[in-house]
């Protein structure tokens, strides 16, 4: 147990510099695709990973980039991760107003917290996973891409680091899913499509 616990401090460890690095868009979903395929803590499943040739993307989309500006917002959901962790408790933090439609971002209160923004859009369930994608979880160290406080009132969000949950990859995760309120209609042709194993 020790050496999985430290491999996933690994994990963590390298996400966290890869997000926070210099790399370009492509360095960076190359640099993603090589932990994916080599590292222990891969959610691709270990029996998947001598055949994967890398996760698939939308093409580098410069409509995803926007600066939105944010609405204060309270109160907060519970929701069941369907594992180990149980019920979380999410807080709302603000509503940023997006050309897609309006998006909460969270806090998850578990110890340390962490900014969370889980969206669906009308790409889920066809192109990209049908549970939704994920633009930010400081708690597993996708800090400095996705989403940038730029002033107090203002957010820059850069959907072409939507990213899918470990659940779209392998059913032995449990993974929160985007409430209601981050749900819209809009396609958002951006970030990671849904995953197809080699031979599927």
């Amino acid at each position: 147990m020790l050496a999985a616990d430290l491999e996933l401090v690994d994990w963590r460890e390298r996400v966290a510099q890869m997000y926070l690095s210099g790399l370009d868009l492509a360095g960076f979903r190359a640099a993603r695709n090589e932990m994916f395929a080599t590292h222990s803590q891969s959610p691709i499943p270990t029996e998947s990973r001598p055949a994967f040739t890398g996760l698939n993307y939308f093409p580098a989309n410069p409509d995803a980039i926007v600066e939105a500006p944010l609405t204060p917002a309270d109160g907060g959901i519970d929701i069941d991760t369907g594992g180990p962790d149980g019920v979380v408790h999410y807080r709302r933090v603000a509503v940023a107003g997006t050309p897609w439609g309006p998006l909460t971002l969270w806090w998850i209160e578990a110890y340390g917290g962490g900014l969370f923004l889980p969206f669906r859009d009308g790409t889920c369930g066809s192109e990209s996973y049908g549970g939704g994608r994920y633009l930010t979880d400081t708690v597993k160290g996708t800090f400095g891409r996705g989403v940038i406080i730029v002033a107090p009132d203002r957010v820059r969000l850069d959907l072409n680091y939507a990213y899918n949950p470990s659940c779209a990859y392998d059913d032995r995760w449990a993974c929160p899913l985007a409430p209601q309120e981050n749900r819209v209609s809009a396609r958002i042709e951006a970030g990671e499509l849904v995953y197809h194993p080699s031979g599927h």
